[in-house]
């Protein structure tokens, strides 16, 4: 079954990062097809208003159409070669280009849904904490409304294929070992770790539970584990379906003492992971981007964050 990307390119280092990840990738996730999206840039309103009664003005709004275009089918092209000599078979790489119409996610968002893609995956920018946590970049715009399709964040050079699943019981995790399972279907050489924080007082898991003990921290730890074993047995079962072995699957739980993101992105860093598995919401329902997924992707760095919503 192929499995299609969407992958965002331009002119930048951070798109020549997500190219070559696409790559790599491909030893990962089997039958792989790209399809290579550039969002001409916007056409001055200006320009847009004196063509409609200035002959001259209209020449040159034609003159700038055809420069974008030329520019973006030559970055387009570009990455296309360079996807190819990387040993990607030139039938499985699609390239589309378009002028910008209601803004550069939103188009994104827009060509991903139409066209049934299974991730879009876009270079990170080097964005300062506050234009990230403020959501001011497309990357954060593609994250923070994709509704259904996961959005593959790049943040430098990735060349490690070590997994990362992040996991707290939540609907959001159940949708991203779909997800995971749905991708590494079939490859008998990977390895994923569920990486579990056993959460604190005021943390909760997704799933019921009525035990009355007199020590809430007792209560919560013993909530959290009946949780993660449940969790985990679910995870096992979606793998096998997906041809995944058992000893492909590693479970790893930790007391939290510190925030919940950075003990990921702490685990992400000591154990080599390119990828890290998040769901954008966690159990805790903070507003926009779950607080953990936004931390993660605010502080990690040369690594890959696959956001599901």
């Amino acid at each position: 079954m192929d499995r299609k990307i969407l992958l965002v390119v331009d002119g930048s280092i951070h798109s020549t990062h997500a190219v070559e990840y696409a790559v790599r990738l491909s030893s990962v996730v089997q039958d792989l097809s790209y399809t290579l999206f550039h969002v001409q840039p916007t056409i001055s309103q200006f320009l847009l208003d004196e063509a409609e009664t200035n002959l001259k003005a209209k020449a040159d709004l034609r003159k700038v159409i055809r420069k974008n275009a030329e520019f973006a089918q030559g970055i387009l092209e570009k990455r296309k070669e360079r996807m190819a000599g990387m040993g990607i078979a030139a039938e499985r790489i699609e390239i589309s280009t378009q002028q910008k119409v209601m803004g550069i996610a939103k188009d994104i968002l827009d060509r991903a849904n139409q066209g049934l893609y299974d991730a879009i995956l876009v270079g990170q920018r080097g964005l300062s904490l506050v234009q990230k946590t403020v959501m001011g970049s497309t990357t954060a715009n593609l994250v923070e409304h994709s509704k259904v399709i996961p959005v593959w964040v790049v943040d430098g050079d990735v060349t490690s294929l070590k997994i990362l699943m992040a996991v707290d019981g939540s609907e959001a995790s159940l949708r991203a070992v779909d997800h995971l399972s749905f991708m590494l279907g079939g490859n008998e050489n990977i390895k994923v770790t569920l990486f579990h924080v056993t959460p604190k007082i005021g943390d909760y898991c997704a799933i019921n539970f009525d035990e009355k003990e007199s020590d809430i921290g007792q209560v919560i730890a013993q909530g959290s584990k009946r949780c993660i074993d449940l969790f985990y047995a679910h995870a096992r079962h979606k793998f096998k379906e997906a041809g995944l072995k058992e000893d492909q699957i590693e479970l790893k739980v930790v007391k939290r003492t510190v925030n919940v993101g950075k003990a990921i992105v702490d685990q992400a860093r000591k154990g080599d992971y390119g990828t890290v598995v998040i769901g954008r919401r966690g159990a805790d329902t903070a507003f926009f981007m779950g607080s953990v997924s936004r931390y993660v992707l605010d502080k990690v760095s040369g690594r890959v964050v696959w956001v599901v919503p």
